[in-house]
């Protein structure tokens, strides 16, 4: 995908005009260029390939009513005919563009693959091309990764990605694997992962300078949710290979973090784990002693994603680090409040949310802070535990999820959690169908505002 996207001075004329400055930019037009237009039935919106008389492509204009939009080329880019097309347009416009283009033309070819020949788009430096591409490949990775079958991204498989992108960007990469989790105090994931044929384990990343500020990033990496032995129905387990986006997510975050070489010490936490159904599955009813000390009771076992970042995020804390930033599929409850396209955030700290939502209204990639409501930690209680892994009622799902995830936080770090969809219902300009990342671009934005 990168090779769409090059530098030059050279290519056809393509021009991004808003919906208002069509008709002067019209007027400025020889008139075969008009009477093409007209003649064509063009009415000022949507694109056109306009001719020249030897019947070549003369000029592309793409006329919208939001030039600057992220994804304006998200569909134009399938259209038109292989060639080099120069964006006639200022800095902003022309990394926008650049943006959509790059994903428009993204295809998940693991399995099927595509002899179509994309059009590229000429930019007008390499730097801005270089940084763009940057974004596109971590979005195109965290798709790549939810769209990869479970059969395919197993724990194991999200160890050799993790421990790929280590030695590409000179990180270093370790592994908790299987009865060793056991061995080094981390239970919940193991008890999720134990039934499983693929071993449970721990991925973790760092990164940077030792003395740089700390920001540690935890994803659930839950490979395929069979919802164990409170199994799900056919319908809800058809895309449950989406259900480590949470760690597909931390993974193009990290990606673009270390590819822009922010001034920070990263850690990227992975739980890893097969939630799956055999003679050693975790039952409801059992009880588990976790990393931190706190004991949970198992009240449904398709609640796994926060029993597997529980532990995590215990680790986490342990380092101390400025910031820690969550991402996990965890509920269907905040589809239901936000839909499938808004991802909704957690935080314990309101300068970190404050900046996490600045930074996706620069980069047109929202999100949408939910409330931490602390009395609804009531409806975590058990009678013979410390807390239960699920609400004792339906209502407010994602909050008490959160809730829980909170009590393994240290209330003197501040803190992050993401629950994101992962995946596109519908197609959309340059979002086709399938794998999506939710907010790694607004985090990215926000880390880099603060320390770079």
């Amino acid at each position: 995908m990168s090779d769409l996207l090059i530098s030059g001075t050279q290519g056809i004329p393509f021009y991004i005009l808003s919906t208002q400055g069509y008709q002067d930019w019209l007027e400025t037009q020889t008139e075969q260029v008009q009477n093409w237009l007209r003649n064509t039935d063009f009415d000022g919106k949507g694109s056109n390939v306009i001719p020249s008389p030897d019947g070549n492509i003369q000029s592309v204009i793409l006329v919208t009513d939001e030039p600057d939009s992220y994804w304006s080329c998200g569909d134009l880019v399938s259209k038109l005919p292989s060639g080099q097309y120069q964006l006639q347009a200022n800095e902003a416009q022309c990394k926008a563009a650049a943006f959509s283009w790059g994903l428009g033309a993204y295809q998940f070819d693991r399995y099927k693959q595509s002899e179509k020949v994309w059009p590229q788009l000429v930019l007008p430096s390499q730097a801005m091309a270089d940084d763009v591409n940057k974004f596109v490949r971590a979005v195109a990775k965290v798709r790549d990764l939810v769209n990869t079958p479970a059969a395919d991204m197993m724990p194991q498989h999200l160890a050799e990605t993790m421990e790929a992108m280590a030695n590409e960007f000179g990180a270093q990469f370790s592994q908790v694997v299987g009865d060793q989790l056991l061995d080094e105090n981390y239970p919940t994931i193991h008890m999720v992962g134990r039934a499983s044929a693929n071993k449970p384990r721990l991925l973790d990343l760092t990164w940077g300078d030792e003395s740089a500020p700390k920001v540690t990033l935890v994803g659930k990496g839950v490979c395929f949710d069979s919802g164990g032995l409170d199994l799900k129905p056919g319908a809800g387990m058809r895309l449950m290979k989406k259900d480590m986006g949470g760690a597909a997510h931390v993974i193009g975050l990290a990606q673009l973090i270390m590819a822009h070489k922010l001034p920070i010490r990263l850690r990227v936490l992975v739980p890893a784990v097969e939630n799956a159904v055999s003679a050693n599955a975790f039952r409801p009813g059992d009880v588990i002693t976790t990393r931190k000390g706190l004991t949970v009771e198992i009240d449904n076992t398709d609640a796994e994603g926060r029993l597997v970042l529980c532990d995590a995020l215990t680790e986490a804390c342990t380092e101390k680090p400025e910031t820690i930033i969550d991402f996990a599929t965890l509920t269907g409850a905040m589809r239901i409040a936000l839909g499938t396209e808004l991802p909704g955030f957690f935080s314990n700290d309101e300068d970190l949310a404050a900046g996490i939502i600045a930074g996706g209204k620069q980069v047109q990639d929202p999100v949408w802070e939910m409330p931490l409501h602390a009395p609804y930690k009531d409806l975590l209680k058990s009678n013979i535990a410390d807390l239960s892994n699920c609400a004792t009622g339906p209502f407010g799902g994602a909050i008490t999820a959160a809730l829980y995830l909170q009590a393994f936080v240290d209330s003197d770090i501040s803190w992050t959690h993401f629950d994101v969809m992962a995946w596109n219902n519908r197609a959309l300009p340059g979002r086709p169908i399938g794998g999506e990342a939710f907010g790694i671009r607004a985090v990215f934005e926000h880390l880099k505002n603060k320390y770079q």
